[in-house]
């Protein structure tokens, strides 16, 4: 019984290769569109896409057109070809901008570019593009059932443009550049008010304006010092409980020393 299954799986799968080799070389479009809706229904999306891609130009301006373009770039998307599904889903709403399926075409655009956005280190115009694309569906599409993963994607992909602009500061403070630090700090904090590393980067502030202090010629440093005592007290204030308290206490407490010492 089982060489039986096995004999009736092994000829079905050769079957359908066959068929599948005999539809990618047949001139009968008719044959290519229907084995590869087929296919597309059944999640087969690697073979689908070959066969769309041949299909697609000839059924360019027909009734058709609009319902195979549209798979087409789902099956792009489906294999992981996210910059060409992109470019589909972006032709398709221009194409076709009075279809039903407009609005998960540049659902599918948007995650696209989402899909394509890389790891925080690197250069981040990929993030940026996604974002914009992203946030357009959101304002064009307020009721659309993916809103909620919209709003995901957006809440991630910008946390990864704030995470690198403050690694960037980071950085400076690490290779002991106190004065880019500080300013890229400020920077950060500008630019992103509500971000989550808001209680690190005025850390960070702190401890570079400390350090920069620390390092200063003695006619700098009764007003740098000062300025790390204002950082200290904004972090304490918006963070009473910070994460960071026991270091910023040490550097207040070594803070009011130095202040003394030149008082004196």
């Amino acid at each position: 019984m089982k060489n039986f299954l096995y004999i009736l799986l092994v000829t079905i799968t050769l079957a359908s290769c066959s068929e599948y080799q005999k539809a990618l070389k047949s001139e009968d479009i008719k044959v290519k569109y229907e084995l590869a809706e087929r296919l597309y229904k059944e999640g087969k999306y690697k073979k689908s896409s070959r066969l769309f891609e041949q299909v697609v130009p000839r059924y360019r301006g027909k009734p058709q057109g609009e319902r195979v373009t549209f798979m087409y770039g789902r099956t792009l998307f489906e294999i992981e070809q996210y910059f060409v599904s992109a470019y589909q889903f972006e032709r398709f709403a221009k194409s076709y901008p009075k279809s039903d399926s407009v609005q998960k075409a540049l659902f599918y655009e948007a995650k696209s570019y989402y899909m394509e956005s890389p790891r925080y280190s690197i250069d981040q115009t990929e993030t940026k593009k996604a974002i914009n694309k992203l946030q357009a569906f959101i304002n064009n599409y307020a009721d659309s059932p993916d809103m909620p993963e919209a709003n995901k994607m957006v809440s991630e992909l910008t946390t990864k443009i704030e995470k690198k602009a403050y690694e960037i500061a980071k950085q400076y403070n690490r290779i002991a550049d106190y004065k880019a630090a500080i300013k890229a700090t400020e920077n950060f904090l500008s630019d992103f008010p509500g971000t989550t590393f808001r209680e690190d980067a005025m850390f960070l502030k702190l401890d570079s304006m400390y350090r920069l202090a620390s390092k200063s010629f003695i006619s700098l440093m009764e007003e740098r010092f000062k300025e790390a005592s204002a950082a200290y007290r904004t972090l304490v204030k918006f963070y009473p409980e910070s994460k960071y308290k026991e270091e910023a206490d040490e550097m207040m407490a070594s803070i009011t020393q130095e202040l003394e010492k030149i008082s004196k």
